[in-house]
């Protein structure tokens, strides 16, 4: 009597022990897949603080935000084709850790560079100098231009790229086992109703990890770069000042952090746990204890091949999969919608900014307030309809036709609202003698810095780039001792005054149907997600579980940013476009 107990306690202590529920893995797992995104998505929300504190342009910045996906896409086939040859759960938590460090990675650039160097020559009270014409003072030009520009800026740009490049690197590398690795582990010993549910779950936390880090930036860019350098009474510019820097490199600091205690309990879970069982499915309980002694053979099977038996292997299973007519549509469909949200999370904050005159912390707060949330809404609809109308692979597929076609309809007029581009004189406006930048006639005699950068609006809403450029010669202060206008502007016409600041634009009765309907369109097509991730576990084979998901995550980094993230100038109408 005693000795038969025994076996029944030890066994009622593993049944309560949490890392034996798929419930607390799913849970884990959409923490960590939050803070895993949190430091990526950080990036995407910093990207125009960055691209201003080390003089990136759009192209290189472009690459940074998408280059994680390099080191991703090299291993995410042949590590997914590892499947249960490996312990899973201890792989992911290894993972985590490799982009914890690159999160940490990511900041050290603050810590290599010297404090951020900005344009002084503004007119103040607390300067003598003032970026004012002045035809009088030979070379006052070239001071002017080297005070913006340090002696050594070009080379420690140079480290700072090379050092961001390898962190995003070891981003990709540490982000490979964790999606493929834990969808199939929950979709193996989950019960086949809960699974949707759980998946939706999933891939809604996985959606907060952006907008976190859209609502991080928002908070952070709030703080002078320099916070832990300078004194705020040694820190003469605001947050809406067009020379403002943010403390950028404070959310990956955080977002670091998170991704390392989210790591932990991935090592205390079980190579292979009891499949779930829930009420309604008693009948099939025998079922699943077949299937679920067969995992063993086939993981003990898998095992004991060798490396050549693997390498011959594995363009057999490729190639069985990329066959499936179903696999393959659904996966070049989801193509098209992750080309749309790359588009959208790398430069939809910067096109907020321009087009509707907001400031980079308040552009980041709307899209991680509004946009993301709804996305977060539209996947667990998507995956409590599954689970509800227990849809076979057919409804589905209805079901993801339904949703894109919807997002199409409401995305379609977002290719209408905007502004043209802002004037600014020299550079995208000239007169009609068609001088080029800095060298209108109506300045050349005011030897204007070509790197200085302090716009200036004239009354005829062409912007200019500094009051020199507008050929300013004097100023009007307010009792504060801040610029109320500038006046004897030669370049502006017979007013003769510009006021300090772009000169924005005429959008602004635009934002808030741009806002409903982005937020509408991501509502609706997020509802096919869960529904298409099922359509492909369900429709493959068990055993190409992890590698199929794998060659998918592939295929969706190598075709489906391949295009929004190389120019800012196309990625809303990109987006927008490609959502069908």
């Amino acid at each position: 009597m005693t000795g038969s107990s025994q076996p029944d306690v030890a066994r009622s202590r593993l049944c309560r022990s949490p890392f034996l529920s798929i419930k607390f893995f799913v849970f884990c797992h959409g923490l960590l897949q939050l803070s895993q995104l949190l430091v990526s998505g950080y990036l995407k929300s910093s990207i125009s603080t960055i691209e201003r504190r080390y003089g990136l342009s759009s192209q290189t910045s472009g690459l940074l935000a998408s280059f994680n996906e390099v080191g991703n896409t090299l291993l995410i086939v042949f590590v997914s084709y590892l499947g249960s040859r490996v312990h899973r759960p201890r792989l992911i938590g290894c993972g985590a850790l490799l982009v914890s460090l690159a999160g940490f990675l990511m900041a050290l650039p603050h810590f290599l560079t010297g404090p951020y160097e900005y344009d002084r020559s503004v007119a103040s009270t607390f300067s003598n100098t003032t970026d004012l014409c002045q035809p009088g003072a030979p070379g006052a030009g070239a001071n002017l231009s080297d005070a913006s520009c340090p002696p050594h800026g070009s080379r420690e740009n140079h480290e700072v790229l090379l050092v961001m490049f390898v962190a995003q690197a070891l981003l990709g590398i540490g982000g490979v086992p964790i999606q493929p690795f834990g969808i199939s582990y929950i979709d193996d010993f989950a019960s086949h109703r809960n699974s949707p549910l759980y998946l939706g779950i999933l891939f809604s936390l996985t959606v907060v990890g952006p907008g976190v880090a859209f609502m991080l930036g928002s908070a952070m860019l709030r703080f002078y770069v320099d916070i832990d350098k300078v004194t705020s009474a040694e820190v003469q510019l605001t947050n809406k000042d067009p020379r403002w820097v943010g403390a950028w490199w404070l959310g990956f600091l955080v977002a670091a952090s998170l991704v390392a205690l989210c790591a932990l309990p991935y090592f205390f879970f079980p190579r292979e746990m009891p499949k779930e069982v829930v009420r309604g499915e008693d009948r099939g309980s025998k079922k699943k204890e077949d299937m679920l002694s067969q995992l063993r053979p086939r993981s003990q099977h898998t095992e004991s091949l060798s490396l050549m038996e693997f390498i011959r292997r594995f363009p057999v299973v490729l190639l069985r999969n990329l066959r499936h007519p179903v696999y393959l549509l659904v996966v070049l469909a989801q193509v098209n919608l992750s080309a749309m949200v790359a588009g959208l999370a790398t430069f939809m904050g910067k096109f907020l900014e321009r087009q509707f005159s907001l400031t980079a912390s308040l552009a980041n707060m709307i899209i991680g307030a509004v946009n993301i949330p709804g996305a977060m809404v539209g996947i667990v609809v998507g995956g409590a309809i599954l689970k509800r109308f227990q849809m076979s692979l057919r409804q589905c597929s209805a079901l993801c036709v339904l949703g894109m076609l919807l997002c199409l309809l409401t995305a379609f007029p977002l290719l209408f609202l905007g502004c043209p581009t802002q004037k600014v004189a020299g550079v995208t406006h000239w007169d009609s003698s068609g001088s080029g930048h800095h060298a209108l006639a109506c300045n050349a005699r005011c030897r204007c810095p070509e790197r200085g950068f302090n716009p200036v609006c004239g009354p005829d809403g062409v912007e200019y780039t500094s009051p020199c450029s507008a050929g300013c010669s004097g100023l009007a202060l307010r009792p504060d001792g801040s610029v109320l206008n500038y006046t004897g502007c030669s370049c502006v016409g017979a007013v003769g005054t510009a006021r300090p600041g772009p000169c924005g634009t005429g959008c602004s009765h635009l934002f808030v149907p741009f806002v409903v309907l982005s937020c509408l369109a991501g509502i609706l097509a997020s509802t096919s997600h869960t529904p298409s991730f099922m359509l492909i576990l369900r429709s493959i084979q068990p055993e190409d579980k992890s590698f199929a998901v794998g060659i998918q995550f592939m295929l969706l980094r190598v075709l489906g940013i391949w295009d929004c993230s190389s120019s800012s100038r196309w990625a809303p109408s990109c987006a927008s476009w490609l959502c069908m």
